[in-house]
C-alpha cells in the first residue's frame, strides 16, 4: 500500500510530469464524448487539452461510459485529471491532462447522460465506441434490427441505452425545446465515418418520427474524421510510472506512442475547439487521407504482419529491427505512396518515415498475430485496390504481390514446422473450403482469387499479376517463409 495522495488537483503534482497550460476549473464544458476509454484519453482529450492551453474556450469534455463504470470510478475522484505517458526508444515522458471535466456512468445515471446531451452548452457529441456498438448495417446503411441495443431502443425510444437511440432521443429533445443541434463527430477508426453514423441516426429516427429524421438530415452536421494513435492497455507499470512522475496515485493513467494524427472535415456549425493548435488537420474531404492511411500504414502493416508472424517475429518492432526486414517495409511504403495524389498538409516521405519509426518503437508491443486477423476484411482497401491501380498504369506490382502471397500462405493455417493456428477471419470456413485438397501454389492462388466478392476481376484475370503472386507463394510453400523473405530482400 502507498501513503501517497490520490491525484485530484494540479497542486498535487510533485514529479516531472508537465501540467496543463491552463486552469481547468476556469473553462466550461462543450463536448460530450461517448466511450471515454484509453484511446479517447490519449487522442481527442489530448488534442482538446492542447486547444484549451492555446486558445481557451468552454470546451472541456464530459465523458460517458455507456456500459461499465470503471472509468468513472477512476476519473471522478481525480476531478477528471489523469496522466498521459508517451513511450519510445528515448524513454518515457508524462503530462497531466485537464480537459475531462467528469465521467457519467450511463448505466447508473441515465438521467445525467440525457441532461448533458440536451444542455445548450453541449455543442459537440463525439464518440469512440467501435463499429459493433452502433448497430448499423454498412452494406445497406440502415439500422441493424437484430442488434440488441437497436431493438431495445426502438421499442422504448424515450429510455435509450445504445448509441443511435441516445443520439436520436437527445436531438429530439433539443428540437422540441428549440435548442440548436449539436455536431455529431465520430472518432472511430471507420471509413467515411461521418456518413456512416449519419445514415444510422436518420434511419433510426425515421422509424418512429419521420419529421425528426428530416430535421436531422437538414440541420445536423456529421463531419468525418480520421484518427491514429497506438494506445496499449494500461499495466501496473503504467500506474507505477505515473506515480513516480506525478508524485500521486493515479488510477486513470494511460500510455501511448508519441505519434498522433487527426484529420477532420471542417463542419462545426456550433463552433469547435482550436484542435489545429495541437496538430489536427482540418480539410474539406477526409477520404483521400483515409486512403493514404489504408494503403501506406495499414497496407505495410498487413504485409509485415503475415511475413513476420510466419517467420516467428512476434512483434511489429521485430520486423523492422536489426533481425527484421526493414527494406521490404520501405519498399511497400514507397509503392503504396506511388498510388496516391498529393494531399494538402501531408508530406508522404515524412509520413513514411513516421510509420517506420512507429513500427520500430521498442516500447510498443504490437503483435503480428493480432494484425494478421480478419484478412478478408482488410485486403480489399489495403492491398487489392492499389494493385488494380498499379496494373492500370503498368507500374510495378511485385511488392503488393508479395504481401498478397504472404496472406495466402497464412491461409494454410500452419507454420513451416507444421504447427497449426486459427486464421481468426470471418470467412475462415469459405477459405478452408476453397483450398481443400489444393496442392500446387498456382492452384492455391487461383482458388483464393476465386473467393466471391474479394478479389477484383482485373486481378483474377491478369496473367502477370497471377504469376507474380503464384511464384512468391510457391517459394514460401517450398523453401519456407524465411527463405522467401530473404529472396525478396535480394530481389
Amino acid at each position: 500500500m502507498t501513503d501517497r495522495k490520490r491525484l485530484s488537483s494540479l497542486a498535487d503534482i510533485a514529479g516531472s510530469a508537465s501540467r496543463p497550460g491552463y486552469e481547468p476549473g476556469r473553462h466550461g464544458r462543450g463536448i460530450v464524448h461517448l466511450g471515454v476509454g484509453a484511446f479517447h484519453r490519449a487522442h481527442q482529450a489530448d488534442y482538446t487539452d492542447a486547444a484549451l492551453a492555446a486558445r481557451g474556450g468552454d470546451w472541456r469534455v464530459v465523458g460517458v461510459s455507456l456500459r461499465g463504470h470503471d472509468v468513472a470510478d477512476a476519473l471522478n475522484p481525480q476531478n477528471g485529471l489523469y496522466t498521459l505517458i508517451e513511450r519510445d526508444a528515448a524513454g518515457a515522458r508524462a503530462r497531466v491532462i485537464g480537459s475531462v471535466e467528469r465521467v457519467i456512468a450511463a448505466s447508473r445515471e441515465p438521467a445525467a447522460l440525457m441532461q448533458a446531451l440536451v444542455d445548450p452548452a453541449t455543442r459537440i457529441v463525439s464518440m469512440t465506441v467501435t463499429e459493433k456498438a452502433y448497430g448499423i448495417d454498412r452494406a445497406r446503411m440502415t439500422v441493424a434490427l437484430n442488434h440488441s441495443a437497436v431493438a431495445a431502443d426502438l421499442a422504448k425510444p424515450a429510455q435509450p441505452s445504445g448509441v443511435l437511440g441516445v443520439l436520436t432521443e437527445a436531438l429530439k429533445r433539443r428540437r422540441a425545446s428549440g435548442t440548436a443541434p449539436f455536431t455529431v463527430l465520430c472518432c472511430d477508426n471507420l471509413p467515411d465515418n461521418g456518413a456512416f453514423v449519419r445514415a444510422g441516426v436518420i434511419d433510426f429516427a425515421r422509424r418512429s418520427d419521420p419529421a425528426l429524421a428530416d430535421w436531422i438530415a437538414a440541420d445536423v452536421a456529421f463531419p468525418s474524421s480520421m484518427v491514429d494513435r497506438i494506445t496499449p492497455a494500461a499495466t501496473q507499470r503504467t500506474l507505477d510510472d505515473a506515480q513516480q512522475m506525478t508524485g500521486c496515485v493515479d488510477h486513470a493513467a494511460i500510455e501511448t506512442e508519441p505519434f498522433r494524427q487527426w484529420v477532420i472535415e471542417d463542419r462545426f456549425p456550433g463552433g469547435r475547439p482550436a484542435w489545429e493548435t495541437g496538430g489536427a488537420l482540418f480539410v474539406d474531404d477526409v477520404r483521400p487521407y483515409e486512403t493514404m492511411k489504408l494503403r501506406m500504414l495499414n497496407g505495410s502493416h498487413s504485409m509485415l504482419a503475415y511475413a513476420g508472424f510466419l517467420t516467428g517475429r512476434r512483434y511489429v518492432r521485430d520486423t523492422v529491427g536489426p533481425a527484421g526486414f526493414r527494406p521490404l517495409v520501405m519498399r511497400h511504403l514507397s509503392t503504396a505512396a506511388s498510388t496516391l495524389r498529393p494531399l494538402p498538409g501531408i508530406e508522404l516521405d515524412a509520413y513514411a518515415a513516421d510509420i517506420l519509426a512507429r513500427f520500430a518503437n521498442p516500447a510498443i508491443a504490437h503483435e503480428t498475430r493480432q494484425i494478421s486477423m480478419d484478412g478478408t476484411e482488410k485486403l480489399p482497401q489495403r492491398l487489392l485496390a492499389p494493385a488494380v491501380e498499379l496494373l492500370a498504369k503498368s507500374a510495378d506490382t511485385e511488392p503488393i504481390a508479395f504481401a498478397v502471397a504472404a496472406w495466402m500462405r497464412y491461409c494454410l493455417g500452419r507454420l513451416d514446422d507444421g504447427t497449426a493456428y486459427a486464421l481468426n477471419d470471418p470467412r475462415e470456413t469459405d477459405i478452408a473450403k476453397a483450398i481443400s485438397g489444393v496442392r500446387s501454389p498456382s492452384d492455391l492462388a487461383r482458388a483464393l482469387h476465386a473467393l466471391p466478392g474479394l478479389f477484383p476481376d482485373r486481378l483474377r484475370s491478369d496473367p502477370k499479376w497471377l504469376d507474380a503472386v503464384s511464384s512468391r507463394l510457391g517459394r514460401m510453400m517450398t523453401d519456407g517463409m524465411e527463405a522467401a523473405v530473404a529472396s525478396e530482400l535480394a530481389h
